[in-house]
């Protein structure tokens, strides 16, 4: 597998900061936007291009009081593009070009600015995370005690489906990793002609966006809604998230 590229890195880093920090919408228009909203409002865009992204993000009059009490953390280069930039009737566009993490680190910044994170962690109780780095405790599939409701996992399940395009009920009760009464499975979920020993062994030998073990965290196009986001990615990416 070749090295991820700086812009791979950032597409990646993006996500994560975004689906850890926030409970949010991705709306994306199929072609070349990403939008991340919440209520109705917009938190951040992101605008893809050949050889970077854009991150455009809006200032009110309070975000815009925020950033100046704080200008003195950022850079000369980010002060530069915040005082150069336009002030419309819906507040200052800030239009910021990132293809490094370097680059990122100051829209994170920024985006926390814009509003404060909202996601909460995971309940701790019973948490139990398994060789792959997953939350067992918060699967669908996991019969010991979970830190939520049977009601909660029922609509985790739904999530799951509508995400993964998976069918069928919840008629896996697996007990964990290199537990005798695991899943038993011996073929893929959502793949019926893959053969596999264990979601473990996909992941490392296969990228795969309907695979059970989680959903690859990159920039894209589509649409995932806020629950899928904590029901049916967060539980299931390794370690991503530190939940």
């Amino acid at each position: 597998m070749s090295e991820k590229t700086e812009l791979q890195k950032a597409s990646e880093e993006t996500m994560r900061f975004m689906r850890g920090q926030y409970i949010a919408d991705e709306i994306g228009d199929g072609n070349d936007t990403l939008r991340f909203r919440r209520g109705g409002k917009t938190i951040l865009t992101v605008y893809i291009c050949d050889s970077r992204y854009d991150f455009h993000v809006i200032f009110g009059k309070a975000e815009r009081e925020k950033f100046e009490q704080q200008r003195h953390l950022f850079s000369e280069q980010i002060n530069e593009l915040y005082d150069s930039s336009k002030t419309y009737h819906d507040g200052k566009w800030l239009l910021i070009s990132v293809a490094t993490l370097d680059a990122l680190e100051s829209v994170k910044q920024l985006v926390k600015i814009k509003k404060k994170p909202n996601r909460k962690p995971f309940p701790a109780m019973h948490k139990l995370v398994g060789e792959c780095g997953h939350r067992c405790d918060l699967c669908i599939h996991y019969k010991g005690h979970s830190s939520v409701s049977d009601e909660l996992l029922e609509y985790a399940w739904t999530q799951v489906k509508s995400l993964y395009g998976g069918e069928g009920e919840r008629d896996i009760n697996c007990g964990g990793c290199g537990n005798d009464n695991g899943c038993g499975q011996e073929t893929c979920l959502f793949d019926k002609s893959k053969i596999i020993s264990s979601c473990v062994s996909c992941e490392k030998k296969v990228s795969c966006k309907t695979r059970a073990a989680g959903w690859t965290p990159e920039i894209h196009t589509g649409t995932i809604t806020a629950d899928q986001v904590t029901w049916a990615i967060l539980p299931y990416v390794m370690g991503q998230y530190g939940n």
